[in-house]
This record gives C-alpha cells, structure tokens and sequence, in this order.
C-alpha cells in the first residue's frame, strides 16, 4: 500500500489480525521493511511495516526531512489507519524514529523495543576530530572532499546527504528520561556501529526498562541470533 505524506510516497504493509494493539517494526537506515518482515510470524497483535525514504519502495528522495520528520510521518500513518494504541520495535535508525514516539506518544505507546538502536550522542575519537579537522581545511581550500564521510553518507545523492547529515546529527539522550512505556533493549554484543555502551545508556536512562545482550551478534543481532532474538520478542510482547 501507498500513503502519501509531504508529496512523499511511502510504501507499507499492515497485516490486520483484529487487535487492539498494533506492532510497528521499524527497520535500519539502508534496510526496508523486509529486514523485519520475519517478526509477523510471531506478532499475535496487528503488523504495521514502513519503508523509510529512500529506501525499499518508497520515495527516493525527500527534501528537507529530519528525524522528526520520519517520526511525524509514522504518527500520520498511524491516525490513516485508525491506530490508537501500538508497540515500537525499531532498528537502528528505527530506534531513533521509536524514541521520539515513545516520547511523543506516551498515551498511544504500550511498549517499546530497541535493537541496536542510534540516536544517542557518541563517543569521538581522536581520529574522529583528525578526520573533521582534514574535512573543514580541505573544504576551505576548494579542495576535492567528496571522499570523506560514511559509507551510508556517500552512497546517497546530494540531497538526502542533507537529509542523512541532519538525522545523525541529531541526539536523542535527553528524550529517554520521560518514556514511560515498558522497554526492552536488546544489542548485540559485536556491535562496532552502535556499541554496547550506548545499550547501557539507554538502560540506565529510560527508567521502565530491560537489557538484553545477544552474544556472537553484531549490529544485526536479529539476523545473527533470529531465533533467540524471536522468542525474546515473542515473550516481551506477550
């Protein structure tokens, strides 16, 4: 199905089981929905599954997008479909989306999970400020920079550069005090692109909340351990 928001295209899947409640799985940036879409197998609840611009089947491009804008997008797809009352699972860039839900929507959220989630502000290295310092004196030079910045961020076109630079930007660690829905948090152990420490962040700072670390699991901990992490999920929603 097709919902349009913003003269933006956003392609989703709802699977109608008769609840009251529906699951919304929100997938990684550079995934679709189809990362996650193995989770309706155990949802007894509604499933609701969004593709994030520009990826999957949705638009390709959005201009002047956040992540707040990503967010508002979900919560407008929700009051579509009549959706009064949902669990928030989100990878990744989905955890962001989920945050600010969660933050947003604290009547309308039962619980939420989060896999690997980003959002929070990290930690720098030095080679992090070598790298910055190498970027802006280039930049002022009119020298060639084309090459710096994340595999994420250089696989995208100019405009949802903007768009990626503006999300990862963007920190969230001050949202997580005031969620009031159920959490559980899940990592995996091996996570190089959210590390651990951020999982006990947000454990720490989200009050109603659970912590799980799959071991042998990266930033994929869903895919590396599919059936633990499913019956993990399975119990939590139930």
């Amino acid at each position: 199905m097709i919902y349009v928001y913003r003269d933006a295209q956003i392609f989703y899947k709802f699977f109608n089981n008769k609840s009251n409640v529906t699951d919304i799985f929100l997938h990684g940036w550079g995934c679709d929905h189809q990362s996650l879409l193995f989770c309706q197998k155990v949802s007894k609840n509604n499933a609701l599954f969004v593709d994030f611009p520009p990826f999957g089947k949705s638009s390709k491009v959005v201009k002047n997008w956040s992540v707040f804008t990503y967010a508002n997008m979900v919560i407008s797809l929700c009051q579509h479909l009549k959706i009064e009352h949902f669990n928030l699972i989100g990878h990744s860039f989905g955890g962001r989306i989920a945050i600010i839900m969660a933050f947003l929507c604290k009547q309308e959220t039962d619980k939420l999970v989060l896999v690997d989630s980003a959002g929070l502000k990290p930690r720098r290295s030095v080679g992090y400020y070598g790298n910055l310092w190498a970027y802006r004196i280039r930049k002022k030079l009119h020298l060639d920079v084309s090459k710096f910045g994340s595999c994420d961020y250089l696989a995208l076109d100019s405009e949802m550069r903007k768009v990626f630079s503006s999300i990862v930007n963007t920190h969230l660690d001050d949202f997580l005090p005031y969620i009031k829905a159920k959490t559980l948090i899940i990592f995996g152990e091996d996570d190089k692109t959210t590390p651990i420490y951020m999982a006990r962040k947000l454990h720490k700072c989200i009050k109603n909340s659970a912590l799980v670390i799959l071991k042998e699991a990266g930033h994929f901990c869903f895919i590396d351990r599919r059936v633990e992490f499913l019956n993990i999920l399975c119990d939590f929603l139930e």
